[in-house]
């Protein structure tokens, strides 16, 4: 019977139990390649967001940051191919595509 009172009193004071529910995934903004062209060429998003890029055209291409060591690199696409990253901190990140280097966008993360 102790037994059972204590457990009670212990339940009471910690509280229902509840479940902690799984923080949703970030939705990704999609950034579309296609006719030699990422678009939108230029996007802002905040902190933490997934920035998912789609090659949809007939040809490979990349979205690679500029710089010594860039930020992210898809490699090749092939058609509707897709490459994911997420932009934990701020900052100005220009990109370009490695076959076509006059392909040329940014995203601005707030």
């Amino acid at each position: 019977m102790t037994f059972l009172k204590y457990g009670l009193m212990f339940a009471l004071l910690a509280g229902p139990a509840t479940a902690a529910e799984p923080k949703p995934p970030a939705a990704a903004v999609v950034i579309t390649i296609e006719n030699f062209r990422y678009a939108p060429a230029e996007i802002t998003v905040p902190a933490g967001s997934v920035v998912r890029w789609v090659n949809k055209d007939d040809v490979p291409h990349t979205a690679t940051a500029k710089g010594k060591e860039p930020a992210f690199d898809s490699k090749s696409l092939d058609t509707d191919d897709g490459f994911s990253f997420e932009f934990k901190k701020p900052g100005v990140f220009n990109y370009y595509c490695k076959v076509h280097p006059h392909m040329t966008g940014k995203v601005i993360v707030k």
